[in-house]
């Protein structure tokens, strides 16, 4: 099918006398013909991508490219470094499917030769809707697969690993698999749009291609992705993965309205396929921890998490209601107390070592003590009490977890 559209596309380039670029209707690269100047920084990195930036996809539909029925010009913009462009839609019937591209640096293409390059959109329509029903059928299938994998019923993930496994979506039978998870953050007061998937996407495709064929999987659900990494010596792979995926994670939503960032959680591996549904919940819970609390991510790995791995697991009802130790949350409400508790915190951290207290927080010793026996009269506590101590120590943390 690839033939096929190469086939066309280098006959539009040959008719206009300009390189010419084909997308499907995700502004995906699908084909395209030899490139010559003039050739700006978006067609550079969409070919060698193989796909669209987000901010560059927000552009160009403000334009009206989605809508258009006829060829379009689509204007330059000096801040993404892109030329002047032809635009034609790629329609069957009121189905749009891809778009031809044409950069028109000097606004020189005449309406001949854009009438030249809508000639050939009938077969372009015809042959991208081959290749979508044949992608769209291989990837429900993949969808279908994972979404049966992280389900509840145990049958259920039997048969999704099975799915994986036969149909050659994995390539190891019984090598450990590790889930990540990345999860967007929106902006306040804004809702996560389509753009924010697309950009969720496009990173789990990036890190996927990076992890080798038949080595990873992805699913892109509401407000985060799942990629499914085999570790065939050790964690490497899915530590890697993970890495990247969060480094273009922080490219591709650059920009975007609807996302204020993004965190990755990474679980530990199961030798068994249909139980990577554990991974997965470990992965889901340490992003949902990074999220809460910074200083964790952006990359969190639920065997690092330490107390957090218990206390992520309770209800916020439990959370809320824990009340481990009362005098202290009377110290935590007041916000003139932080730097007592930053100092109680540290110290706990730190295993009670007073002088690393007041080397990591730039402190004189003597203020050090001062402020522990502070913390100690407010808060009707003795720190030299093995249970007080604990039991502070885990109020600190369970108030970072709720925010408080």
């Amino acid at each position: 099918m690839l033939s096929e559209l190469q086939t066309i596309v280098d006959s539009v380039a040959s008719r206009v006398g300009r390189p010419a670029l084909i997308e499907d209707h995700r502004q995906r690269v699908v084909a395209y013909s030899e490139q010559v100047e003039p050739m700006d920084e978006v067609r550079r990195l969409s070919i060698l991508r193989r796909q669209t930036t987000p901010e560059v996809i927000a552009f160009f539909r403000k334009v009206g490219i989605m809508q258009a029925r006829e060829p379009i010009r689509t204007p330059a913009c000096a801040e993404l470094r892109m030329l002047p462009r032809i635009c034609v839609p790629i329609r069957h019937g009121d189905l749009l499917l891809g778009f031809v591209w044409a950069i028109d640096a000097d606004e020189s293409m005449t309406d001949e030769e854009i009438a030249a390059v809508s000639t050939v959109t009938f077969d372009l329509a015809l042959a991208l809707y081959r290749e979508n029903l044949a992608g769209e059928l291989a990837s429900q299938r993949e969808t279908e697969a994972i979404r049966l994998l992280l389900a509840d019923e145990r049958d259920a993930r039997r048969h999704g690993a099975m799915t994986l496994r036969e149909g050659g979506l994995l390539a190891g039978d019984d090598v450990p698999t590790t889930a990540v998870v990345a999860r967007l953050i929106p902006h306040p007061d804004a809702q996560l749009d389509d753009l924010a998937r697309i950009a969720l996407e496009q990173a789990l495709i990036a890190s996927r291609r990076r992890t080798g064929p038949r080595e990873a999987v992805h699913l892109v659900r509401y407000d985060h992705g799942v990629l499914l990494v085999q570790d065939r010596q050790g964690t490497t792979a899915s530590r890697a993965a993970a890495e990247h995926l969060n480094d273009v994670l922080e490219t591709t939503i650059r920009g975007l309205s609807s996302v204020a960032g993004a965190v990755v959680g990474v679980g530990r591996p199961r030798a068994d396929l249909s139980e990577v549904r554990l991974s997965y919940d470990e992965a889901a819970t340490a992003a949902q921890v990074a999220v809460r609390l910074p200083a964790v991510g952006p990359v969190a790995n639920w065997s690092q998490l330490g107390i957090y791995r218990v206390l992520s697991q309770l209800s916020s009802e439990v959370l809320g209601d824990a009340g481990v130790h009362p005098g202290l949350e009377k110290l935590i409400e007041d916000p003139a107390n932080r730097p007592l508790l930053e100092t109680l915190e540290t110290y706990l951290d730190l295993a009670g070592n007073a002088h690393a207290t007041a080397v990591q927080l730039n402190l004189h010793r003597t203020s050090v003590y001062y402020r522990l026996q502070r913390v100690e009269q407010l808060a009707g506590t003795d720190l030299r009490n093995g249970n007080e101590r604990l039991s502070l120590h885990m109020a600190l943390k369970l108030a970072r977890l709720t925010g408080a």
